[in-house]
């Protein structure tokens, strides 16, 4: 057991977090995400059970975001002519401001398809049971 680290956080979990080197990229991904085919080339790491918001708020407390890009906390765009509803944005905004200080202007929106691109090319993915639609969130890891 180790103090001060939140109960959430699996060892391997820990383990990916403290190998990611400056501006990698992390995916806390919703239950619809193609996880395993957008993650090929990361390691993809499986929260079943937990939500996105309680393992955002539990990897902000040691994950730096990154200070070098205006926006290092990235959400999925809702489609064009998709009337879903996003209230689990202000939650992610909330829960940003609380871990750093640009709060929610350090989170920007990704066109869904390019979000897609960009997550191939993270660091890692982390595949939650999250149940919200358009809850994906990307975060790009800064300096300590």
């Amino acid at each position: 057991m180790l103090k001060n680290i939140p109960p959430i956080l699996s060892p391997e979990l820990l383990k990916t977090l403290c190998e990611m080197g400056h501006s990698d990229r992390i995916v806390i991904a919703d239950g619809n995400f193609p996880a395993e085919s957008m993650g090929k080339n990361a390691r993809v790491i499986r929260c079943d059970g937990h939500g996105v918001p309680e393992l955002l708020d539990a990897i902000l407390t040691l994950l730096p975001l990154d200070t070098y890009v205006e926006k290092p906390v990235s959400l999925m765009q809702v489609m064009p002519g998709d009337n879903a509803k996003t209230p689990i944005w202000e939650t992610y905004k909330e829960i940003v401001s609380r871990h750093d200080e640009r709060g929610e202007s350090a989170v920007g929106y990704i066109e869904r398809f390019e979000f897609y691109e960009q997550a191939k090319t993270a660091y890692a993915i982390v595949a939650t049971g999250e149940k919200a639609v358009y809850a994906n969130v990307m975060l790009q890891k800064g300096v300590v």
